[in-house]
């Protein structure tokens, strides 16, 4: 195809995808919701469940089947654009993540984790075999209840992340262990996903699971006790010579380890997305490095990278609609498990590790959240055959709605908790606050 009619087609979507998205961004923020939702949907509004129909009745079809074309022309550089933006998004939200409670607080990140994969997978595989038989689905019943369970155990790590960044709480107690929860929870969710994957393709093989369990092992440690000392060292020493300033050979430096890091762990199998988060957080206490990345590195990431990931996958998304009052049944069904399963496991564990019921309560929700994520992982079964059309609309469903709930609970959960002065700084909901200022609670 012509260079500059692709080059066109990108200009356009570039264009249109910014400004909806900051366009939503902005109205949702009014609605005291975080940007990122707003940005899902700006995607959503862009795609086929609602610009498609309203198109139609507008009698504009001619518009739809041109911004279609746009889309198609330009899809191949767009996939590999939001995949860069996400693992930007996760050297970021690695880096901002204070992680020096871990000693005290990683046996409550691992209890809670492992309640909020186990629950909601068993209640997952408990809804599987009836959704098959009342929607008479006609793919394959154990391929089925595998990824139903395994859509029910993800947390949406980067829409956490960001949403947690927006409500400035990733420095505290609350913050620290809801984060590396969620990452154990994706990074165990993503060997589920892969060995399920392989299950389906070829019959289960543990074997595969193991050995990326072992890279994954070997990974951590290589960078935590090999390349992490070196390389504080060799910031320090930069930092200095620089009088702490990133300059252009030192911010190439920089990306060169950030891809690399990225590619280690997509070779590894569990996505280049972890290779991203762990470089940041292990460099989550480098604070002169931290404060010369703040600014235009981040509003750049912000502005540009993230509104391509975001939007341009809920554009791909059909949410399509349900018919028969079964289909909708099940749709509420899929979403009362998906809730119960989640909050209501990490709750409880949370609880159990020595947090108040409210406290709980918020790192329950937090970890509720599975916005794209989830779609990723539904769009796999879908791909595999092994989930259909309606269940995938229960699912995208369940996905945006366990979203959307998560920051209005926790503006109502969060009173009398640590959480409180911290979201309050924030600004949020507040005409002009930025979501990457970091700032802690004033004295008063």
């Amino acid at each position: 195809m012509d260079t500059e009619h692709v080059l066109k087609s990108v200009i356009i979507q570039l264009i249109v995808i910014i400004t909806i998205a900051r366009l939503f961004a902005w109205l949702f923020r009014r609605l005291r919701q975080p940007a990122v939702v707003g940005e899902i949907a700006g995607g959503l509004v862009l795609g086929p469940s609602v610009f498609q129909p309203l198109a139609a009745g507008l009698g504009l079809t001619w518009l739809w089947q041109d911004w279609q074309g746009i889309i198609h022309d330009a899809s191949p550089i767009f996939g590999v654009m939001k995949e860069i933006g996400l693992i930007l998004l996760l050297f970021i939200v690695g880096l901002e993540f204070d992680f020096q409670h871990l000693r005290q607080m990683g046996k409550a990140a691992l209890a809670i984790s492992l309640s909020g994969i186990v629950l909601p997978f068993s209640m997952g595989a408990l809804l599987a075999p009836w959704m098959h038989h009342a929607l008479e689905l006609k793919v394959d019943p154990t391929g089925f209840w595998l990824f139903l369970g395994t859509a029910m155990s993800i947390t949406a790590l980067p829409i956490l992340g960001r949403m947690m960044i927006e409500l400035n709480v990733t420095r505290t107690h609350l913050g620290v262990v809801t984060i590396t929860a969620a990452a154990i929870d994706d990074a165990s969710a993503w060997i589920i996903l892969a060995t399920v994957a392989g299950a389906v393709r070829v019959g289960f093989d543990p074997w595969l699971t193991l050995r990326m369990l072992l890279l994954t092992i070997l990974f951590f440690i290589g960078m935590r006790f090999i390349i992490r000392p070196g390389l504080k060292r060799s910031i320090a020493w930069y930092l200095q010579k620089t009088d702490g300033r990133l300059e252009i050979n030192g911010m190439a430096v920089l990306l060169i380890l950030l891809f690399l890091a990225s590619l280690a762990t997509h070779l590894i199998g569990i996505f280049a997305i972890f290779g991203a988060f762990l470089l940041g957080a292990l460099l989550s206490d480098e604070t002169r490095l931290r404060e010369t990345l703040s600014g235009p590195f981040h509003y750049f990431v912000g502005a540009f990278f993230l509104p391509i990931f975001f939007t341009f996958t809920g554009m791909r998304t059909d949410v399509g609609t349900l018919h028969g009052g079964v289909a909708w049944f099940m749709a509420g069904m899929v979403l009362l498990m998906a809730i119960s399963g989640k909050w209501g496991g990490c709750a409880l564990a949370a609880r159990w590790a020595g947090f108040s019921w409210r406290e709980a309560s918020c790192i329950g929700i937090l970890m509720n959240t599975r916005a794209l994520m989830e779609l990723i992982v539904i769009n796999v079964g879908f791909d595999l055959g092994v989930i259909e059309q309606s269940v995938f609309t229960m699912l995208v469903f369940m996905a945006l709605i366990t979203t959307i709930m998560t920051t209005p609970i926790l503006l109502w959960l969060h009173k009398g908790t640590e959480l409180e002065p911290w979201i309050r700084q924030s600004g949020f909901g507040q005409p002009g606050s930025a979501w990457l200022e970091q700032r802690g609670p004033r004295d008063d």
